[in-house]
């Protein structure tokens, strides 16, 4: 395979999973890539131009990146089923708008590691995180 072919199935998987995320219009989608040792590092960041923010939506960890683009596809294609949805409000601590985002994750903790990655703890004020129920 050469490094165009690899380059277009990249740019295909990518497309794929924004295509079954179907973020809104003010949501828009970041792959990360980081090498570690000799797999690669995927991280997907959601940024919302309403607030400004970002945050993780998934990592996953491959041999190569569209090893990890394939894991992270897999895990789009079955989060809903497998994961608690989360709702957090939150605000800028220099600013009095409340926001409310929402987290798909194992538990609780996920969700908050969700809500601070790359993120100062002290950059936010956290008013309440909440399970929201099962529909």
């Amino acid at each position: 395979m050469t490094a165009q072919d690899k380059n277009q199935e990249i740019e295909n998987l990518e497309k794929k999973i924004e295509s079954h995320i179907g973020a809104a219009s003010t949501i828009e989608l970041r792959f990360q890539y980081q090498e570690l040792n000799k797999e690669v590092k995927l991280d997907l960041v959601t940024h919302n131009a309403k607030h400004n923010q970002s945050f993780l939506f998934h990592s996953v960890e491959g041999f190569s990146k569209v090893d990890s683009l394939y894991k992270m596809l897999e895990y789009i294609k079955n989060y809903k089923d497998k994961e608690s949805s989360y709702t957090i409000q939150w605000s800028l601590k220099e600013s009095p708008e409340l926001n409310t985002s929402y987290f798909r994750a194992a538990n609780l903790m996920t969700a908050i590691d969700k809500f601070y990655f790359e993120r100062d703890v002290n950059s936010t004020v956290v008013f309440s995180v909440v399970l929201n129920p099962i529909s």
